[in-house]
């Protein structure tokens, strides 16, 4: 291996670990976040637009600066980033339905049309959609952008259904809660593809947390109007918990055996599974004896 390639090969490693791994936290974080998004997104809406988007924007250039230029997986840095994209995504949703006064049901498929297209690009780019599988910068690349459009897509989706179609949040969430069971149930019982139940469940989160979110703060629609600083308030707080929990425990740190697999995607038959350690070789039928 020359010396340029060795540089490669280092940089690539560098950039292996750059995601959680995918366990019950993980998901209880991204259903955090995206409550959170709705919330605060809202809230610091209905006090200032010019200041909301600021943040926003700001905010999301500053959180995936952080993440783009760290060489390993860093719990609060890489949950900063879900944070902000939440944040941003809930806005640009909204922006575009009340600023251009675009219905949900137009957005919605417009959303999904642009997320599926990024899928798409990335898909046939790299030859795989696996976020263990993320060890170069324009994977990384693909990867946020796609998180980013699946927050936009999750935010219309959830008004849709909650104003749209006048089903109510609490509604909505029970809808939402059966669309985030169906691909893990297709994954587990009916051989749906771990990548595709992955992002499926991953798209379903967004507008089931804010769902959630909705009917804690909105008075109208079914909801407790508690307000939206107080949930944003009350989420923030378990939120900042559970990271410094993950961060101090690193409980949800890839392990050198997913570290490998994603270096070698031919390895990588799922994160969730057990597969041989990195470097083990499968064992060889041995020939029948004559």
């Amino acid at each position: 291996m020359t010396e340029p390639s060795l540089r490669r090969h280092a940089r690539t490693r560098s950039l292996a670990i750059k995601v959680p791994e995918i366990t019950a936290i993980f998901w209880i974080l991204k259903l955090l976040t995206t409550g959170m998004g709705e919330a605060i997104s809202d809230f610091m809406g209905q006090h200032s637009v010019p200041i909301a988007a600021a943040v926003g924007i700001v905010g999301l250039g500053f959180a995936l600066w952080l993440q783009l230029r760290s060489r390993e997986y860093r719990a609060p840095v890489y949950w900063f980033a879900v944070m902000m994209v939440a944040v941003f995504g809930t806005m640009a949703a909204d922006g575009v339905h009340d600023g251009a006064n675009i219905p949900y049901a137009v957005t919605t498929p417009v959303f999904a049309a642009i997320v599926a297209a990024t899928f798409l690009l990335w898909r046939r780019s790299e030859g795989t959609l696996s976020i263990h599988s993320i060890n170069s910068r324009r994977r990384e690349v693909y990867y946020w952008t796609a998180v980013l459009g699946t927050f936009a897509l999750g935010t219309a989706a959830g008004d849709l259904t909650a104003y749209s179609l006048n089903l109510g949040f609490w509604e909505s969430a029970a809808l939402f809660a059966v669309v985030f069971a169906i691909p893990a149930l297709g994954w587990w019982r009916g051989g749906l593809h771990p990548i595709a139940a992955f992002w499926l469940a991953y798209i379903a989160t967004r507008p089931l947390g804010a769902s959630f979110a909705d009917g804690f703060s909105k008075p109208a629609n079914g909801g407790l109007g508690l307000g939206d600083g107080t949930v944003s308030a009350i989420a923030l707080v378990v939120f900042v918990a559970l990271v410094a929990y993950v961060a101090i425990t690193k409980r949800d740190v890839q392990r050198p055996a997913a570290a490998g697999a994603a270096a070698h995607p031919q390895l990588a038959h799922h994160p969730h599974l057990p597969h041989p350690p990195f470097g083990a070789t499968t064992a060889q039928p041995q020939p029948a004896e004559s």
